[in-house]
């Protein structure tokens, strides 16, 4: 358990969100892969998905991570190719606090509905990291880093998700609510421009 509330707390330390339209270096795999890793609203993101996941459990583990991936790189496609969506900043900031309500409050919902939901939200993840993209060779290679990062994030959520899940009934309802009510608090200061 306390493992579990240190892997947590090391996630909550506030970092630059270098992770945001126009800002930082974008050549090759290499900044693609510490793009994401870089920001905290996109670590908070990315490891509340991978949360989400195992609270659900069964094929959510692999679905809801799959349909958080697939659509990030739709919104990247769409940043791209120069397709404005309005309010990106503000959907990564609200991915924060609705992922974090989840892990919260242990939201128990159909695999489906809970896909839609971090789908929604991984297209200002991605578009926000397309329109960053150079029109190149490195710009795949970029592309493809920030894929593998935010993978390897959603991994580490689910297995946080997993280990605090083996800590019974007794605290790992608590630890999750905890981290949770954590990461919404720092959605709303990402919102506010605090963060």
């Amino acid at each position: 358990m306390r493992r579990a509330l240190l892997a947590l707390s090391v996630l909550l330390v506030p970092t630059a969100a270098y992770a945001h339209v126009g800002v930082g270096a974008t050549n090759g795999f290499a900044h693609g892969v510490l793009h994401p890793v870089s920001g905290i609203d996109h670590i908070l993101t990315m490891v509340a998905v991978g949360v989400f996941a195992a609270q659900l459990g069964g094929r959510a583990i692999w679905a809801v991570p799959s349909a958080f991936v697939g659509m990030m790189i739709a919104g990247g496609a769409l940043g791209m190719s120069g397709v404005e969506i309005p309010f990106v900043e503000s959907g990564i900031g609200l991915s924060v606090v609705a992922l974090g309500l989840a892990v919260a409050f242990g939201l128990s919902v159909p695999v489906t509905a809970a896909t839609a939901l971090v789908g929604f939200f991984a297209i200002f993840h991605g578009h926000a990291h397309g329109v960053e993209m150079p029109d190149t060779a490195s710009g795949l290679g970029y592309g493809a880093g920030f894929v593998v990062a935010t993978a390897m994030l959603h991994m580490g959520g689910i297995g946080l998700g997993l280990a605090v899940g083996k800590g019974g009934t007794t605290y790992g309802p608590r630890i999750t609510q905890v981290a949770g009510g954590a990461m919404t608090v720092a959605g709303v200061a990402i919102l506010g421009g605090v963060l």
